[in-house]
């Protein structure tokens, strides 16, 4: 049994291991990333780049049909083919070589093979010919191994094989019945995709009474309602209590309202769980299949010596590909400040960098549906919950210049989530086609602190959507 020792060994070569790796040798460490799959990980291959390469074309050609004069000049349909070849080339075909040599020159090792933790700072891994070697971490180790989706216990579901995220944002046919299990980010942008693509039957099926529970309910509503205008159906309140195989191709499912539906393919996008099942937790004290607490440095709590880091979903702060490649840099940076002594091994001060403070109050989402919703910090009903004297205004976002040149019938909505104590703004949501970036100056708002009396003098370019900040800020009263 092989044995070497690196600074910092980093388990999973997403991109949250990446930037952490990336980010310990910048400081001066060795680091050796471990990964069984796909040098990457899920966001490059089955995920955000994926998604958005199957969103993207259908998103594109309704822009154009939603100005007069553009609309004329298109005639055909999505070229269904093509979209799939594009999105395979923007995943490399899911090979991983360009990944690879980005470690190379960033001066990372890389191990392939099943990487679980052995001991304090030890590190197994297994190869596919079933070769073993053990790692040893002079410092830290972190674990960056993200999480997969969950599947409910509901008969019959196991049995059918369903579409997880993954298959959904690989498939190489369009199913002409598509049946969604879930309400949330997935399945509403999955839900996109598919109608766009062209398949004649969507249903989502949630269990929650809106969709996108956790955001502001106005997003779920409008977004319910565009749907529905799009033959998109979407049954609230509802679960599916039995699935059968109908023949080899056909799902029938059975809904706690009594009703049953029939899909060529069903979707189960109903959250998510650690990837912690197979980690060796349980050789230094923690639960096997459990998410990882952390302090706002990513130092796993419990762990005597500080020297266990997690970072990105496993932690359970933010599973968002942007909020884990900024906590790997919060991770990396600490893990060498800390070697060198220029860090203690208190949690460090807010907003510094070595402290992933954003991720309690300034987490940004954008939702790539049709509408868009993008939202960062806040909403008006956890402000409230953190006993903060919160007040909200809303704007239709219709009523602004630039989004009258953008689409002919812009449909939207802007809601700014005030603290009336700090005069700061702790929230925003937007609704309506291309807000995703708009909510980057939210985004900044927030973590700079910036008072309201000095956004109102952040002038609009006219006429851009973005003026919608400034009639935000008179409906304030300003």
């Amino acid at each position: 049994m092989d044995e070497l020792s690196y600074d910092v060994i980093v388990i999973g070569a997403g991109s949250t291991g990446e930037n952490v790796a990336d980010r310990a040798v910048k400081g001066g460490l060795t680091a050796v990333i471990v990964e069984s799959n796909l040098v990457g990980g899920e966001c490059s291959y089955w995920a955000c780049m994926p998604s958005k390469a199957l969103l993207r074309p259908g998103l594109a050609l309704a822009e154009v049909r939603s100005i007069k004069g553009a609309r004329e000049a298109v005639t055909g349909k999505l070229d269904v083919p093509a979209v799939f070849k594009r999105r395979d080339d923007l995943v490399g075909n899911w090979d991983d070589t360009g990944q690879v040599d980005w470690l190379r020159h960033a001066n990372i090792d890389l191990l392939r093979g099943h990487g679980r933790l052995v001991g304090e700072r030890r590190v197994a891994v297994s190869d596919k010919d079933g070769i073993t070697r053990t790692l040893n971490a002079r410092h830290a180790v972190a674990v960056c191994t993200g999480s997969r989706p969950a599947i409910p216990d509901i008969p019959g579901l196991a049995e059918i094989l369903p579409w997880t995220s993954r298959e959904a944002t690989s498939a190489k046919t369009v199913p002409r019945r598509l049946a969604i299990l879930g309400g949330g980010v997935v399945a509403c942008e999955m839900a996109t995709a598919w109608k766009q693509l062209g398949s004649e039957e969507v249903t989502i099926i949630q269990r929650a009474t809106r969709l996108l529970p956790r955001s502001e309910p106005f997003a779920g509503e409008l977004l319910k309602a565009a749907f529905e205008q799009r033959d998109i159906r979407v049954l609230t309140g509802t679960t599916v209590t039995r699935v059968d195989r109908e023949n080899e191709d056909v799902a029938r499912l059975t809904l706690s309202n009594g009703q049953t539906l029939v899909a060529d393919k069903l979707l189960v996008a109903t959250g998510r769980q650690p990837r912690t099942h197979e980690l060796g937790l349980e050789t230094v004290g923690l639960k096997p299949g459990s998410w990882l607490e952390v302090d706002d440095s990513m130092r796993v709590k419990g762990i005597a010596g500080g020297w266990l880091y997690a970072a990105g979903d496993l932690n359970h702060r933010a599973l968002l590909t942007h909020m884990g490649k900024y906590q790997g840099r919060v991770c990396g940076d600490v893990i060498a400040a800390r070697t060198k002594g220029t860090v203690d091994d208190s949690t460090p001060e807010p907003w510094s960098r070595y402290c992933a403070t954003a991720d309690n109050c300034a987490v940004p989402q954008v939702i790539f549906t049709d509408p868009e919703v993008a939202a960062v910090g806040l909403t008006e009903a956890e402000a409230r919950a953190r006993k903060i004297n919160a007040r909200a205004v809303d704007y239709d976002i219709a009523n602004v210049a630039g989004a009258e040149l953008f689409a002919d019938d812009y449909k939207g909505k802007a809601h700014v989530v005030i603290d009336q104590e700090r005069g700061v703004v702790v929230g925003m949501t937007l609704v309506g086609p291309a807000v995703g970036e708009l909510i980057h100056a939210a985004t900044i708002a927030i973590v700079g602190g910036v008072p309201i009396s000095r956004l109102w003098h952040a002038v609009p370019s006219y006429p851009t959507i973005s003026e919608v900040w400034l009639r935000l800020l008179e409906t304030l009263g300003l």
